[in-house]
């Protein structure tokens, strides 16, 4: 054990090895970050919710920090509610009564929205209310959106899919009532007032109304076409990575330690079983079965972790492992444990195994990367765990809706950035491990 840490504290005279325990120390702090901040059940719910979940946010939009980084200034999701606006109440008769309610928007951006929409919050009984949405903007030109008819207690009126709207203005909504007249591909800045007219048929019938102006960028990661947070998906695809990609090199990596220990202690017919099991399997391959798994049994990401660990049970290294198992079943202190009456199991496992550790520990680490990638691999083939929100979904996600012929280039960027820094990480660990632990490798 001395002797194992005084090893692990030589990785320190690498630079190397610092660079990729800083990283690693990164993804670490991400995962724990994630954690705590977003449970496991919301962050399902989360990524599960689908548009009603995240319909305040703007579809496909940009990272905020885009912002610094362009001339242009661009929009962030303007929503201006019932605090915001002015309201006033005239009563026309026993059950009638019209509410005015006037919003001001103030607009300073240079691009145009990517949408608008109102939102009516009701209260009626049997006859809901009437609506009228008035738009003037800062040249003084008055746009009328047509009469409505709240359905549900909260209705969403997505002005920029109204077919009967953009057939009188003759444009998308966002454009027009945004665009300079003069110079129709810049922006009308200046102060737009909405006024939303509404009648109500009851006495203690009420209303009231949120105008969302959905901005072209959002939050430090962006959104997706269903409107969810970017950053959700990047703060949990780090302990979702890190549990697969953990879980399946030390499950795989310890079953071969015991097999080819057992194999090569006990010798005879269990060494020939534990061989030919070995051979199997090195001619068996993983992906297909796993794909397969995941086509007709469950995409459940715990499920082809289980199934990745059962296939490598009895893996390729078990051959390597039991060469030096055979080397150490003859030493003086092996000898000596038999002696003095050590069962089969003590040898095994007190004093073989242990001796192979330093050789097993940068294979572990350097496995790592390898069943991380497997698991966004599987994903980007349509085989990833529906539920769960990991990067390789979102790089599946960001392949099936074109993601990069649209130019939403960060949706691909940021998780092969942090698939790249976990890989690249664990590498400059693995193979800084394998000098300290490797004499042939070793720096003089």
């Amino acid at each position: 054990m001395r002797g194992l840490l005084a090893a692990l504290k030589e990785i320190t005279r690498y630079p190397s090895a610092m660079v990729g325990l800083f990283i690693l120390a990164f993804i670490l702090a991400l995962a724990a970050y994630a954690v705590i901040t977003i449970p496991y059940g919301e962050a399902i719910r989360l990524w599960r919710g689908g548009e009603a979940t995240w319909r305040y946010n703007p579809r496909t939009a940009a990272p905020a920090w885009i912002d610094y980084l362009t001339p242009k200034k661009l929009l962030r999701t303007v929503i201006l509610g019932p605090e915001d606006a002015q309201k006033e109440v005239k009563v026309l008769s026993e059950r009638t009564r019209r509410l005015i309610f006037t919003y001001t928007l103030d607009y300073e951006a240079d691009v145009f929205p990517s949408e608008l929409a109102v939102v009516f919050k009701s209260q009626y009984e049997k006859k809901p209310p009437r609506v009228e949405v008035i738009w003037r903007t800062p040249d003084g030109r008055e746009f009328s959106f047509g009469r409505q008819i709240p359905s549900g207690k909260v209705h969403w009126y997505t002005v920029s899919q109204d077919r009967d709207l953009i057939a009188s203005l003759r444009g998308a909504p966002e454009e027009v009532l945004f665009q300079d007249p003069n110079a129709p591909e810049k922006t009308l800045k200046g102060i737009h007032t909405i006024t939303i007219k509404a009648y109500v048929f009851e006495p203690e019938a009420d209303l009231e109304a949120e105008v969302v102006v959905y901005g072209t960028v959002y939050g430090i990661a962006g959104t997706d076409h269903l409107r969810r947070d970017i950053w959700v998906a990047l703060l949990w695809g780090a302990p979702i990575a890190l549990a697969f990609g953990l879980g399946a090199s030390f499950g795989i990596t310890i079953s071969s330690i015991v097999f080819a220990a057992i194999g090569a202690w006990f010798g005879g017919w269990v060494d020939a079983v534990v061989q030919r099991l070995t051979e199997i399997r090195m001619v068996i391959p993983t992906l297909p079965i796993l794909i397969m798994v995941g086509l007709f049994y469950s995409k459940s990401i715990w499920v082809i972790l289980a199934v990745l660990i059962g296939l490598n049970l009895i893996e390729s290294t078990v051959k390597q492992y039991r060469a030096v198992f055979l080397q150490e079943k003859r030493t003086p202190y092996i000898e000596a444990a038999r002696s003095y009456g050590a069962r089969h199991l003590r040898i095994i496992f007190r004093y073989l195994i242990p001796r192979v550790i330093p050789w097993v520990i940068p294979s572990f680490v350097l496995a790592v990367p390898a069943y991380v990638f497997l698991e966004a691999s599987l994903s980007v083939l349509g085989l990833g765990d529906p539920v769960l929100p990991t990067w390789g979904k979102l790089l599946s996600d960001a392949f099936s809706h074109g993601a990069l012929y649209h130019g939403y280039y960060y949706w691909v960027l940021e998780p092969a950035f942090l698939l790249m820094l976990t890989g690249f990480g664990f590498t400059l660990i693995g193979y800084t491990l394998d000098k300290v632990f490797n004499p042939k490798l070793r720096e003089i």
